[in-house]
This record gives structure tokens, sequence and C-alpha cells, in this order.
């Protein structure tokens, strides 16, 4: 019996639509004369996926009891007895009630599907096992029902079910997902817009994953070697010469004119370590394809044109560039060349452009051959087991009568040449089978001590023990030639692959950089020096090690220099480097001075910004005092002035007024000052708080002294944790917070000032409903001297907001603002629990983590 098919509906989250997805489909194969079934799905009280019920066959679900409640699963026996085409299994990660036939419901899909019932079924991204800690991270709940990511990926059909997390909580705002009384919890907790971004992400790219995987699969099965142009993708071919240069930057543009296409530069290395390449081009080109957005590759390959193609076909690639040849006219008698070769051999699949550059028919010189480096010891070691060992075994064997004959003697000598091989390579192998030779000539074959041969037999024998030495030694020194090459190049990949990940993902100071280069060739000092042109001195931008009492002042001092570019260069002191590490420090030194230029363009925007921000807030504290400050003051006159007047005789109750507003204008212009100020000692960066344990509850209701009684209303639960925070400046922040809800709040509409814990973070939520803020301008709200909307100028200088989000910084909280559902603007301070103190688990509503 054929083995049923699984098609799975996957979502970011509760809500997006995944059971009304999967009844859509059942209705339209139902139409089209299919055999479906609803085995189990749950529908969770939403109308419009109860009403897509109607019209399907349901199979009656079986009846558990568990702790003296009633609970419903599904009956997989029954379905089995039913035997219908196609099965609706919900909720795939569902754990079924002790007593069911399997723990997990995806094992009861396994039986159907063992029994040759197709089964569409839904699950969340969350409930895949492999991402339990990413979301438990993300969302501060740790998912208890998993499915294990294989049965998933095992599935014949994966369709995601996406919404923007926007979408989703308008839903939820709507009752369509939860219960009324569920859905503020909700919207404060599991479905905030970062969580749901988060997750949503998290579908894309697993989704995405799967798919690539899918085209893998396929093209293996059916033995698919061209390309299929998804996507455009160039393959710059480097020789390491200075045409490459032109070659990348001719790909970026034809890259640009394409919306998501690559560049992907490769250099082909041939194995035998054989290479006309200069590292310090090389390094150039890898740092010139990074700065244009491609990928630097190094392949190894003997036959440059087919390891090229091989590279382009399996990363799918549409199209190659490659530079015209550097060679001479004479030098096409070797063969057609790389470009031609390519061209003919590409097929119509990949698009070869080959072209022109200022070095075309200059030749291209002759490789330099690199070999092994064994050391002085080995090498003199080989020469003395080489040389002196046959003379010595010669001397041995003449003093022992009736030696062990020719035979065991050939033998005897081509072992000493074997071990000369190994330890010294293949000159002295070489001399160890030339002396050989002679020794058994001159001593073992008769005539004896004469170099004349007798008999042709033992000729032959002497001539094929040169052969056979000369042979082994050339293949044992290839061997050791190829080891030490394979462990060369092995450890000069994990050094650049640390390299280029470090310093790409930004983790590596100019410093530490330098540091690293220290460790890896065992120097003393390295200093990085540039100077501003060619007479100008030399400068140390960056240096690592100890100097010993000499500075480094310029690259002649070194022991090895690394010019980068003109005026910049890599210095090293300790010892002098043989040229094939040389390779791997152009790759540093490229690397340093990357990390250098992007440090000062830190600098430099770190700077700007900063002066541009001193600058605007100047301008606005000068229309702040022109205006806002005076008004206040200017009420407090008014009424000083009456009250001294002499002309007008004031009832009890008129100077009773006036001294309220002198009260209440004198409040209001300490409120803006010290604003101003706070806003100053935010921008000097000199807010140290004063960190100490302490809960909500004694702090918030001492924030709300400012704002009319019955405004407000608190729910601080007492099982809250303790918060780490400097108490001024939370009370300061979350007067603010309120002050300016309240000011925006309608009559009648009292402020909710909540609290909730989420993992080891404690969220103080302040929710008004007054008209909002559009999300183009939520993160423009909290900055200096901006006023939302039609605020008068009375209402204040623009900076409560300001200063709260930076009290809150300052704690190592955050605040954010968001949209109240039914109306209204929601801000959000995001708290520090105290260390050591057990994290509260929010109260989520069931469905989120089922």
């Amino acid at each position: 019996m054929a083995r049923g098919k699984l098609r799975i509906y996957l979502g970011a989250a509760p809500g997006v639509g995944k059971t009304y997805a999967m009844l859509s489909e059942a209705h339209r194969r139902v139409e089209r004369g299919t055999d479906a079934v609803v085995a189990f799905v749950e529908h969770h009280g939403r109308p419009r996926t109860e009403v897509m019920l109607h019209g399907l066959e349901q199979i009656q679900r079986r009846e558990l009891e568990y702790r003296d409640t009633v609970f419903t699963e599904m009956d997989v026996d029954a379905v089995l007895a039913r035997r219908p085409a196609v099965a609706l299994v919900d909720e795939l990660a569902h754990t079924n009630v002790p007593g069911s036939r399997n723990g997990k419901r995806w094992q009861d899909v396994e039986e159907l599907l063992e029994a040759g019932i197709h089964v569409i079924s839904t699950v969340n991204i969350q409930h895949l096992e492999s991402l339990g800690d990413v979301v438990e991270s993300i969302t501060g709940v740790r998912q208890r029902e998993t499915v294990p990511d294989e049965i998933v990926r095992r599935a014949d059909q994966i369709e995601l079910v996406d919404m923007s997390p926007q979408a989703i909580r308008r839903r939820m705002a709507h009752g369509n997902i939860y219960q009324p009384d569920k859905v503020d919890a909700a919207l404060s907790n599991y479905f905030r817009p970062g969580n749901l971004t988060a997750l949503r992400e998290l579908a894309l790219l697993w989704v995405a994953d799967r798919v690539d995987e899918y085209l893998q699969e396929y093209r293996a099965e059916h033995s698919i070697r061209s390309t299929w142009q998804a996507r455009e993708r160039i393959v710059v071919g480097l020789t390491g010469g200075p045409e490459g240069r032109t070659l990348i930057r001719r790909a970026a543009r034809m890259a640009a004119k394409g919306s998501g296409s690559e560049v992907l530069a490769v250099y082909i290395a041939r194995s035998d370590g054989l290479t006309s390449a200069s590292p310090k081009e090389l390094a150039v080109q890898r740092t010139l394809v990074e700065d244009l957005g491609g990928t630097f590759h190094h392949v190894i390959g003997d036959d440059i044109p087919s390891a090229l193609l091989e590279f382009a076909r399996g990363v799918n690639a549409t199209q190659i560039v490659l530079g015209s040849s550097r060679r001479k006219a004479w030098q096409y008698i070797f063969g057609p060349g790389v470009g031609a070769t390519v061209a003919r051999d590409s097929g119509p699949d990949l698009d070869v452009h080959i072209v022109t550059h200022d070095e075309v028919a200059k030749g291209r010189g002759l490789p330099v051959a690199r070999g092994a480096r064994l050391g002085r010891t080995r090498i003199i070691a080989g020469w003395l087991v080489g040389v002196v060992g046959p003379v010595l075994l010669s001397l041995l064997l003449t003093s022992i009568a009736n030696g062990p004959g020719l035979a065991n003697d050939v033998l005897l000598f081509l072992f000493l040449t074997v071990v000369a091989a190994l330890l010294g390579g293949q000159l002295p192998a070489l001399a160890s089978a030339a002396v050989g030779s002679l020794l058994l000539n001159f001593y073992f074959t008769p005539p004896t001590h004469t170099l004349t041969v007798s008999d042709p037999k033992n000729l032959v024998a002497i001539v094929i023990f040169f052969a056979v030495a000369v042979s082994v030694a050339s293949v044992v020194d290839l061997a050791a030639r190829r080891t030490h090459q394979a462990a060369r190049l092995r450890a000069e990949s994990e050094i650049l692959s640390f390299l280029a990940g470090s310093v790409l993902r930004g983790e590596t100071t100019l410093d530490a950089l330098l540091e690293r280069v220290r460790e890896t060739f065992g120097m003393e000092t390295v200093a990085l020096l540039e100077r501003a042109g060619d007479v100008e001195p030399w400068t140390c931008a960056g240096r690592a090690g100890t100097d010993h009492g000499t500075p480094l002042l310029r690259p002649e001092d070194a022991d090895v220099d690394m010019p980068v570019g003109d005026h910049m260069a890599l210095a090293l002191t300790g010892r002098v480097l043989p040229a094939e590490d040389r390779r791997v420090l152009a790759a540093f030194a490229a690397q340093a001075a990357v990390v250098l230029d992007r440090q000062r363009l830190v600098g430099e925007a770190e700077r700007a910004r900063e002066l541009a921000e001193g600058n605007r807030i100047r301008t606005a504290l000068l229309a702040a005092v022109s205006h806002d400050l005076r008004t206040p003051l200017a009420s407090i006159k008014a009424s000083v002035t009456s009250l001294r007047s002499d002309d007008v005789a004031w009832s009890p109750e008129d100077e009773a007024e006036l001294l309220a507003g002198i009260e209440a204008g004198a409040d209001r212009l300490d409120h803006l000052v010290g604003n101003l100020l706070d806003m100053s000692r935010l921008q000097t960066g000199t807010v140290t708080p004063l960190i100490r344990e302490i809960d909500l509850d004694e702090v918030v209701p001492m924030a709300l002294g400012g704002v009319p009684e019955g405004s407000v209303t608190l729910d601080i639960p007492e099982e809250l944790p303790i918060v780490a925070v400097d108490p001024g400046l939370l009370e300061r922040s979350v007067a603010n917070l309120v002050e300016n809800a309240v000011k925006y709040s309608p009559d009648g509409a009292a402020v909710l000032v909540s609290a909730s814990a989420l993992g080891e973070r404690v969220e103080l939520r302040i929710a008004d409903r007054g008209p909002g803020v559009p999300d183009s301008a939520k993160d423009r709200i909290f900055e200096p001297f901006q006023r939302y909307g039609d605020a008068p100028r009375g209402a204040g200088v623009g900076l409560g907001l300001a200063v709260a989000r930076g009290f809150a910084e300052a704690m190592g909280g955050t605040l954010a603002a968001e949209d109240t559902p039914g109306g209204g603007m929601t801000m959000v301070l995001t708290l520090r629990a105290a260390p050591g103190r057990p994290p509260a688990r929010p109260d989520l509503p069931a469905q989120a983590t089922t």
C-alpha cells in the first residue's frame, strides 16, 4: 500500500489563517469529488473558521477523562475505519491527553499516512523542536508542545500562510482570534510587534531554506547540471593579475542592472602549489569585491577551465566574466587558453563575457615553484643518511663473512634511499641512489673492488636498483610535498576563514587584529604604519606586542613589511618570514586597512551626528527659551503686577485666584526648566544612575503627584519581580509619561498604568485613549523638542518623552510606543528584573502555545 501524502500549512503565529486555508482547500477538493473528511479541527470560537466547517463531513471525536475533566481527541481508529482519501488534522504539534492511542498528534498523523490516507495539517513555526530556544529568547515563553523538524521536512508540500504583524494585531483587536477578555494580555505579551516580526522572519527563512532543499534534490534526482536562471549570479574568474580589478568592477556594473543579482569572484589555485598570482594583488581584489557587495572564493583545481565551470554550475551561476588572455602570440602553442576553453565548454546555460583590459598580450610569466619547507635539521639528516649511510652500510656488510647476498644488499641500500627521501626530500635520495649503486658495484658485484661488472645479470640488478631508488625517492618526496601543502592550505584556510568571518561581523578591532597577526606568525611586534604623502613621516595607526626599547618608526626597520596601498604598510619584527607565508600576511594587511578605515568612518559619523544633534538642540533651545519659558514668566509677572497695583481693590477671592495663577505658572516654569536641565545632562553624558533593587509599587504611585486625581488607573500586581533601577530616574520617567498621556486623553477616559513580567524583563505600560500616533511618527516623538500634531505652544517644549527615554536607557531599559487596542497610544517601558530573582511567567492565552 502506497504511503499517503502530507501537506502542511505553516504559520508564524496563531491567527494568521492556517486552519481557514486548510478548510478552504478541503472545500475545493470536495467540489472536485475528492473524499475529504475533518478528522480533527479546532476553531477556538472563531466565527469565520467555524462557518468553514459547514458542508464538510466530521469524524466523531473520542472522549477521554483525565483528572475529573472530559477532553476530546481525534479518534484514530474511526478515521482508519472510515478510510477517506484526505483527512484534515489541525495542530500537528498538539500533545494528546494521557490515555490516547499516541502521545503526540503527529504520531497519529504518521499512522494515517502509513495507512495510505492523505493528510492536510497545520503547525506554527514556534512549535518546531529545533527553534525552541530561539523562540523562548524572543518571546520569553517556552513552547511545551513541539514537533520534530524531520516530520515537517518530510512533508510532500509545505505552504506558508503569511500575514504582517500589523494585520495580526488588527485581527486580534477586532476579536477575530481570542475572546475580548484575553485581547489586552495577548497584545501586551506574546503578540507584540517585535515578537511577531521575529517569528515571521523565522518562518520565511525556514521555508526559503526548504525551497532550496527541494530545488537541489530535484536537480540531483533528475541529473540536471544546467543552470536554472532563477536570478542572476555572475562569477568572475581571477588569475591574481592586475586585470582582476577591471573584471570585478565590470561584473558589479552588470549586477547592478538587475535586482537581486550576486557577484562571486573565484581564484583557482593549482593543487601542486604552483602559482603566478601576486598575494598582494589577490588581497586587494578580495577587498574590492567585498566592498562592492560580492564574495571571494578560493578553489583548488589542476584543470583551471573545468574547475571554473564546476564552481559556476555548483552555485547555479548564469554568467561568467573573464579577462582577455595576457599570453603573447607564441604562447598559444601550449593550448587555446582558459577563456576560449571556458566559452567552448560552457554550453547554452552559461553566458561567458570576455572583457578587454590594459594587460592584454603583455605576457603572463612563468609559474614560480614553491617547494615544501622541511627544515635545516631534517635536510642535514637526509644527506647524512643518503651519503654517509651507504658508506657505513658497506663497511658493515664487508666485515661479515659470507654476507647476505647481492639481492639482500640491494634491498638494504634501497631502504636507506627511502629513509633519505623521507627525511631530506628528493636530492638526498638521488644522492643516496647514486652512491649506493657505486658501492654495490665496487664492493658486492664480481669482480669486486672494480667498477666493471662481469655478469650481465648483476649489471641489470644495479640498473634496476638505481631506477627503483630514483622512482621511490620521487614518489616519497612528492607525497611529502603533498602532505605538507595540504596541511599548510588547511591551516591557511582556517586562518583566513576566521579572519574574514570576524572582520565582516565587526567583531575585531584593529588592536585585536594586529594581536592575531602577531600570534599567528609568532612575531614580537606588529604595527600598522601610514603616512599622508610620499615624503611625509610614518605614523603608527595601531600596534601589538613589545618594542624592547626600540620603537618601530619605518617599514624599512622591520624584519618583514607588507605594503597596503601607496601610503600604508604592515610592519613585523621578530624573524624573517618565508615567501609562502606572505600570502596569508597580505590578507591580514588588507583587512587591517579595512578595519582602520571602518573605525575612522564610524568615529567621524558619530562626531558628525553629535555636532548636528548639538546644533539642532541649541537652535530648539533658543526657540523654547524665547517663547515657552517666557509664557509662564509673563503670566507670573502680570499676576504680581496686578496684586501690587494701588488702583484696584482686590477682593479675597480675586487675590486667591491671582496667587493660584502665580503658583501654576511657577510650577509650569519649574517643570520646563527641569526638563531642560535633564536633557542637558543626557546630552553631556553626566547622568550616572544609582541602580538598586526596588518594587515598582514603591515608585510608580509617587510619580502620579502632578496629574489630577482620578485621571489614572493603577494595575501593579504584587507578585511582580523586583526591578534593578535608579528610583529617582524611574520616577521622573514615569511622571513624564503619565503627564503626557493625561494631556492627550479625552475627558472622562482614565489613563491605565499596568505592569507585567515577561521572562527576565518587567514591562510598565501607560495606555491612553487619545488620538494616537501613526507608525511613521512613533520614533520621532522621542526626539527632543518634538510635539506631535496640533499641540498648542503652551503645552510644553517637547522634552518629556525624550527625557523619559534617555533615563530609561541610562538604567539599561527601553521605551517604545505602541497602538492601544481600540484607539490611543501605549508607552511600553521595559526594565530589567533584579538578578537572581526567579522571573514570573506571563499568563498567556492557551491558544498561544498550542
